[in-house]
């Protein structure tokens, strides 16, 4: 009879300094490819592609940054009050207000009494500039989920001609003119809704004087 195959012998495995060296040998590989390579690739092709954006969208007047069209920022005083020959952001929770380093929202609930309390200020100050509360824009009642949002909707931005023009002696259908000539429509002709960035607002209005 014929005898049973034997057992075939196992393959030795390969000695553990020999698995660290392979270990090793991968992840400087994998270092100097996505850490090294990949990051400057990519940071290449932004400077040369997107070379705005790679920076930040930051805005010039007078031959200094003055802040980034991504990121909305008090138009105030030192102590906070608001400088209505601006015109004003959206109304921010982050921080002490368009605190980049602490974006958040409010967390008031639509029943909560601080929330109404604040959006009543807030109606009452567009009103105090002639505007019937009922035609309050949203965006001028309550922050964004960011609180650093740089946009404002048309409405709003329209509302606050009359004030601007007043304060700085322009005349209105100039100031508004301006507006409207920063209205920015829907990406892509049906994303989003039409806006107008507060800070390249505010440069252009630099130019037509005080």
């Amino acid at each position: 009879m014929p005898r049973p195959a034997a057992d075939a012998v196992p393959a030795s495995r390969p000695p553990l300094t020999r698995q660290l060296v392979a270990a090793v040998r991968a992840l400087l590989v994998l270092t100097v490819v996505l850490g090294v390579a990949y990051p400057l690739a990519v940071t290449g092709v932004a400077q040369v592609a997107f070379r705005d954006q790679a920076e930040g969208s930051l805005v010039e007047a007078d031959g200094r940054v003055v802040g980034s069209r991504l990121l909305g920022q008090a138009f105030a005083d030192a102590d906070g009050d608001v400088l209505p020959q601006w015109f004003q952001p959206r109304p921010s929770a982050a921080g002490d207000g368009y605190d980049p380093t602490a974006s958040s929202a409010s967390n008031l609930g639509p029943e909560s009494p601080d929330l109404l309390a604040l959006v009543e200020e807030r109606r009452a100050a567009a009103a105090a500039d002639g505007v019937d509360p009922a035609q309050v824009p949203p965006d001028a009642l309550t922050a964004s989920g960011s609180g650093l949002d740089p946009d404002i909707s048309p409405e709003y931005a329209r509302q606050q001609a009359a004030r601007v023009a007043r304060e700085r002696g322009l005349d209105v259908e100039q100031v508004r003119r301006l507006v409207e000539a920063h209205v920015q429509g829907r990406e892509a002709g049906f994303l989003g809704e039409p806006r107008v960035n507060v800070l390249e607002l505010n440069v252009a209005l630099t130019e037509l004087g005080s």
